[in-house]
């Protein structure tokens, strides 16, 4: 069944046409395609910046990729918003009592399989390529309980599988969510208003604090590891769908919102370092988000709703957590940054990183997420009625 047939399909009346653009249909939430589809994006930007930090391309190629993907990191940013947003449009109720714990068993199966491979990987790279790199105790221990991102030591936030960081960040939103998005909605579409443009200030004050009071660049980066500093933008996703959900939301369509992304995108490159990770883009993703779910409402045209987008979405968070060990292991393997003439071993080299990634991100999707998400899932006792959460295809998950 299509989005559209989701909205007002054949005998939609009045009030299931209300409901479906409510975001809601037969009690659950009405599927947002293109979201999933935008989570691939936001995948390859990561991907591309790594493969900027360790310099497949020497010369002009490298200056051109360091321009396209120097801040391919702010996809990390749209991770957040896109977290937020997912979550608060999938729960159509909010969660109370035993809700709130079953809420948190869904968001553990959902991340935790895939983390536990991933480090297990990350272990076998150390211990087979790289002796020298293997962590000590403290970091693993805070590693597998997802509070590495809490101290600001890197070998703690960047230990193992780096951008396991964001999964200590998101494990603190997915605590935090069951006590927000009661009183949020409890409050009203006018709370919701307000929560977005707080998170919005917030985003944009942080670096503007730190450059006027001349905050050294590695501080900075070390700061927007932590969890507390990255909330805003999460907030903002909660925040956009609740407008969204309630059509309040006023912002501009498609096109103009990726105009807005693609702006603030390329004027990070340009800005202050403190401005680069969150401020210029928190804006444009914000606008896409929320047009890409109207989009999906409206049964309008989008470029992420296609078949090939949407499945490539649903395997985005394999290949965001594996894609760095492939990266690492050819690091490795060349005996540092390689610098490759483009066209002789650059092109050759990255299309072998990403045709690994791949490969490995959709057996690790097929074999591992999706399995061990079902395992965790099981009912605890005989006779449970809880259903199994939604897969990506058929609501946009986060």
């Amino acid at each position: 069944m299509s989005t559209t047939d989701l909205i007002a399909g054949p005998g939609a009346r009045g009030t299931e046409t209300e409901s479906a653009a409510a975001g809601v249909r037969g009690g659950r939430p009405v599927a947002l395609p293109s979201l999933t589809g935008l989570r691939w994006t936001a995948a390859l930007m990561v991907f591309f910046y790594h493969v900027h930090i360790v310099e497949y391309f020497g010369g002009r190629a490298n200056d051109l990729v360091t321009f396209a993907f120097g801040v391919g990191s702010t996809g990390v940013s749209f991770f957040f918003v896109l977290s937020g947003f997912v979550l608060a449009w999938s729960t159509a109720a909010a969660p109370v009592g035993r809700g709130i714990v079953r809420f948190w068993r869904r968001r553990f199966a959902r991340v935790y399989p895939l983390h536990l491979v991933t480090v297990g990987l990350a272990l076998a790279l150390a211990v087979f390529l790289a002796p020298g790199t293997m962590p000590q105790a403290g970091p693993l221990a805070a590693n597998l309980l997802l509070v590495q991102s809490w101290v600001p030591e890197v070998p703690y936030f960047q230990g193992l599988n780096p951008v396991s960081w964001s999964l200590a960040c998101e494990a603190f939103f997915y605590f935090l969510f069951p006590l927000l998005i009661w009183p949020l909605r409890r409050l009203g579409w006018r709370s919701a208003a307000a929560l977005a443009a707080l998170s919005l200030a917030v985003v944009v004050a942080v670096p503007t604090v730190m450059e006027l009071t001349d905050v050294p660049d590695g501080t900075i980066w070390r700061d927007f590891f932590f969890p507390l500093l990255r909330l805003p933008e999460f907030l903002l996703g909660i925040a956009l769908a609740e407008l969204v959900r309630s059509g309040r939301w006023r912002g501009p369509g498609l096109t103009v919102s990726l105009a807005l992304t693609m702006g603030g995108y390329f004027l990070s490159y340009q800005a202050d370092y403190g401005y680069r990770t969150t401020a210029c883009t928190i804006v444009g993703f914000a606008a896409l988000i929320a047009a890409a779910a109207q989009a999906d409402l409206r049964g309008e045209p989008s470029p992420w709703r296609g078949r090939i987008s949407v499945k490539l979405g649903e395997v985005s968070f394999a290949f965001y957590m594996v894609h760095i060990l492939v990266i690492r292991a050819g690091e490795y393997l060349f005996g540092g940054h390689p610098k490759l003439p483009m066209w002789s071993g650059g092109l050759l080299v990255l299309g072998a990183a990403f045709s690994v990634s791949l490969a490995l991100a959709w057996a690790l999707h097929t074999w591992i997420e999706v399995p061990g998400r079902r395992l965790l899932l099981r009912p605890w006792r005989r006779g449970s009625t809880e259903r199994p959460e939604p897969t990506p295809g058929t609501t946009a998950a986060s």
